[in-house]
């Protein structure tokens, strides 16, 4: 009986040489670590050639958040046409054009992440392509070097990575090189949000259920005043996050009305706004923080790169501004706030593609057998 061979210590193949490019070199990124399902085009020259986003929000609403078995079908289903249109859309051929592919290794949700690593695996097999697996946030953390003029943002910088799977202050000091400063110590910003949305019986928008708690906190309405109890602040001075605090604040004063249907929209606007004050005046003390810190050990903070889902938020993004105005003043030097473009906040294959860009150039690639990553810590990107 023939045994199959191993490939877990083949889990990289490293070529230590820099490689001579005539022309631009072109990546196809697969990503499809949640629910979204996202191929798309990028070259070395930082081009966006295509860029496909399928969503699956409306198959997940009824459940008020991701539905695993729902989402894995849904990513079976949408691959082979995301892949297609993304090629389509860049007018390149896959066997002439494409230099490598990219998939998104870890970490995230294993079933969904099994969907875009075997198509990956497979197309770089069959073609003989180059294959590079990427750390989901490394890609969010990354993101903006692409999309700023070059030179613009410098290691190190501070990045914030908040999404609905992740809570991260990172200090980053390379292109593969991050300290975690702070995390969650229980559930992401993200998904307390669409907890809270939930709760409060919000319809979802085109985004989500957390984009329409933003937006419904947002709306000009002529309400009068509510008091709501103070929500409790954790770990006040603490380079830790905690958000499952918040949601059960929200959830206890729900039950004590007798459920939603007994709270006015005035009251339901009030505790949403509340809610939203916390969960984002956490992200910026922690901010600030993490750039005190580094002050006073010598760190030159130059950026604060924002990323992920959450980003898209405008209430956190005029908090955060005023968080380094502040520290600008306290260092005498300026901090740049920095955020990617609101569509590529979100999960998409274009920060895949860029984030493995480097590993590409340096000839430094996966094996075709790389196992995915369900659970990855930023920090072990150099181990795995």
């Amino acid at each position: 009986m023939m045994s199959l061979p191993c490939f877990r210590s083949l889990a990289r193949i490293a070529r230590p040489r820099l490689l001579r490019l005539t022309r631009n070199f072109t990546v196809l990124a697969i990503e499809s670590s949640a629910d979204d399902t996202c191929a798309a085009v990028v070259t070395s020259s930082r081009q966006i050639l295509s860029n496909v986003v399928i969503k699956q929000h409306e198959l997940h609403e009824e459940y008020g958040g991701i539905y695993p078995p729902t989402a894995i079908h849904a990513h079976q289903r949408n691959m082979p046409f995301a892949v297609k249109r993304a090629l389509s859309e860049a007018n390149v051929d896959i066997i002439r054009d494409i230099d490598g592919i990219a998939v998104t290794r870890g970490p995230g949700m294993p079933g969904c992440l099994s969907v875009g690593t075997n198509a990956a695996k497979t197309l770089a097999a069959a073609l003989n392509k180059p294959l590079v697996g990427v750390h989901h946030m490394q890609g969010h953390a990354l993101t903006a070097i692409f999309t700023s003029e070059s030179g613009t943002i410098k290691f190190p910088f501070l990045t914030l990575l908040i999404s609905g799977g992740h809570t991260l202050l990172l200090l980053a000091t390379d292109h593969h090189s991050f300290r975690i400063l702070a995390t969650t110590e229980d559930e992401s910003i993200g998904r307390t949000f669409d907890k809270v949305s939930k709760l409060l019986a919000l319809k979802w928008t085109a985004l989500g259920p957390g984009d329409a708690l933003e937006k419904f906190c947002a709306e000009e309405a002529d309400e009068a005043p509510v008091e709501i109890p103070p929500i409790t602040r954790p770990l006040i001075g603490k380079m830790q996050f905690s958000y499952s605090g918040l949601h059960s604040n929200i959830e206890r004063f729900v039950h004590r009305a007798g459920g939603i249907e007994n709270i006015d929209i005035s009251t339901k606007r009030a505790l949403a706004r509340a809610f939203q004050e916390a969960a984002v005046k956490q992200l910026e003390e922690k901010v600030l923080l993490a750039l005190q810190s580094c002050r006073q050990k010598g760190i030159h903070i130059q950026n604060l790169v924002v990323s992920g889902g959450v980003a898209s938020n405008h209430y956190l993004r005029g908090r955060l501004q005023q968080c380094v105005i502040t520290e600008s003043a306290n260092q005498n030097s300026p901090i740049s706030l920095v955020f990617p473009p609101p569509y590529l906040c979100t999960d998409n294959a274009v920060m895949i593609g860029w984030a493995s860009m480097h590993r590409f150039l340096a000839g430094d690639y996966d094996d075709y057998g790389v196992e995915l990553q369900p659970k990855w810590s930023i920090e072990d990107l150099l181990i795995l």
